[in-house]
């Protein structure tokens, strides 16, 4: 038995701890959704989502996608607000304007997790870059959003122009 302050020393071994392999089966999505919010004529650029999308079909959203493996979160945001509308917007411009939580999801069975950045400062003309997903891309005021809105994002919306709560659960007990 040691006495206290003395130290027992360990048996040394040649194991290190090893990281775990990712639980690709079991993890949450990670996805990016952006607000271009021009606060000049307070509009806000949303895509409506075509006859033929895979999730929310003629419904209105923000641009919104899922995070490739390895992609940084800021990067999602600027490459899926490229793909999606053609604007350009720096990662360090990027500002986080909602978090949303979700327990599953259509692509995301183990949950979802969105990140809403709202960007200020872009480049380029807003275009309808996706014809497949989407039906159109254009500017919104941002005190007349349409009704047929994707819950969470229009929620997470909402909150970020009356300066709400700032994290949303969706799904959850």
């Amino acid at each position: 038995m040691a006495d206290e302050g003395t130290t027992v020393a360990q048996p040394k071994t040649d194991d290190q701890p090893k990281a775990l392999k990712p639980a690709h089966e079991s993890m949450t999505l990670l996805v990016a959704a952006v607000i271009v919010h021009d606060k000049a004529t307070n509009r806000v650029v949303l895509l409506q989502r075509s006859e033929q999308a895979k999730f929310a079909r003629g419904m209105w959203d923000l641009p919104v996608g899922k995070s490739e493996p390895g992609e940084p979160i800021t990067e999602t945001a600027v490459r899926e607000l490229y793909e999606e509308t053609g604007l350009v917007v720096k990662p360090a411009s990027l500002k986080v304007a909602h978090i949303i939580h979700g327990a599953w999801g259509v692509e995301a069975p183990n949950g979802f997790l969105t990140v809403v950045f709202a960007a200020h400062e872009w480049s380029g003309e807003p275009e309808n870059r996706e014809p497949r997903k989407h039906a159109q891309v254009r500017w919104v005021e941002a005190d007349a959003l349409p009704e047929k809105f994707v819950n969470t994002t229009a929620s997470a919306l909402r909150r970020y122009l009356t300066d709400g709560p700032q994290v949303s659960l969706n799904g959850w007990m």
